[in-house]
């Protein structure tokens, strides 16, 4: 049975949305570096790169690479688009190594791979969402016990990580903005799923927009997005974009599944093989993270010594 002509045109935007949000990382990183060379790092808290015109053709990339994906959807199901997020990776990675010159460590490359495997399991694996046809019905399950109870969670975790976390570790464990992003990111998903439901009706001539639930995930979406972007831009200034990408993607791609998994049940329509799968699949991921976490620097220290090795020795008259 071949592919259908949707699945085609899914395809082709997933795979562009890969590429455009992979460059808009390196993109958004060169803008930072720039402003940072002038004014206060985003990683000390400054914003002088809101006038670094080469960060807002990254942030500018990085909503059309967003925008694909999310078309790619309305064409393609999950169990195609999603793991071709994947990509992004790659494209990041390539370009960081010419357009940075950061470099991997082979753990590193080890690590990625590792991150890579990972998510694809789960997410080949992972149920289908059930269908929604009304943003009442969307509020409806949004408002049931276990999602609320993991909505109170990631808002108390945020904000731990936020008050506690960042000022403490923010500079030297990438996990506390990555966390931060990926956390906010899930809940940003289930919102923007009720968003697009809306104006499918709306197109479709049942105005969904006279409804207060609509206007209150908008209002998530935007709240959401705006902290995504505050610290994804930290974590990009601090630390290594071939670090940064992978982890990010494998902490979104999870916890979005699970958000979806609590929100919509899918994990009653589950036998003990794709549960058992899914579980390996996490273990995969917690060693790539590992694995990245822990040689993030062995690159960058490898060359430092090198350097260091390079230099004249000052009592070395010969």
């Amino acid at each position: 049975m071949g592919i259908s002509v949707d699945n085609l045109r899914g395809l082709a935007l997933a795979l562009s949305s890969s590429v455009f949000i992979g460059s808009s990382f390196i993109v958004k990183k060169k803008g930072l570096k720039k402003a940072g060379a002038t004014g206060v790092r985003a990683g000390s808290g400054g914003f002088s790169y809101l006038y670094e015109p080469l960060w807002w053709i990254g942030m500018v990339t990085m909503i059309v690479g967003e925008a694909a994906n999310f078309v790619a959807y309305a064409f393609a199901p999950a169990i195609l688009v999603t793991p071709l997020g994947a990509l992004s990776i790659i494209v990041s990675a390539v370009l960081a190594h010419f357009m940075l010159n950061e470099k991997l460590h082979v753990f590193g490359v080890l690590g990625c791979s590792l991150c890579v495997v990972g998510s694809t399991t789960i997410v080949l694996h992972a149920p289908k969402e059930r269908e929604i046809e009304s943003v009442k019905e969307v509020w409806y399950l949004a408002t049931e016990p276990g999602f609320i109870v993991y909505t109170c969670l990631v808002v108390f975790l945020v904000t731990f990580l936020i008050i506690q976390s960042v000022p403490r570790y923010g500079q030297t464990h990438m996990i506390v903005y990555v966390g931060i992003c990926s956390l906010m990111g899930s809940l940003t998903v289930m919102s923007v799923k009720a968003i697009g439901i809306a104006l499918k009706l709306t197109i479709q001539g049942m105005n969904q927009f006279v409804y207060a639930q609509t206007w209150f995930f908008t209002l998530v979406v935007i709240t959401c997005i705006v902290m995504q972007m505050n610290y994804l831009n930290k974590a990009l200034d601090t630390f290594n974009t071939a670090v940064i990408s992978p982890v990010y993607y494998v902490m979104f791609t999870t916890l979005t599944i699970l958000a979806s998994m609590i929100m919509f049940k899918d994990w009653n329509s589950q036998n003990a093989t794709q549960i058992a799968t899914e579980f390996c699949g996490f273990i995969t991921i917690l060693s790539g993270t590992f694995l990245l976490h822990m040689t993030k620097d062995v690159g960058n220290s490898k060359l430092l010594t090198n350097n260091k090795l390079d230099e004249p020795d000052p009592l070395n008259k010969t």
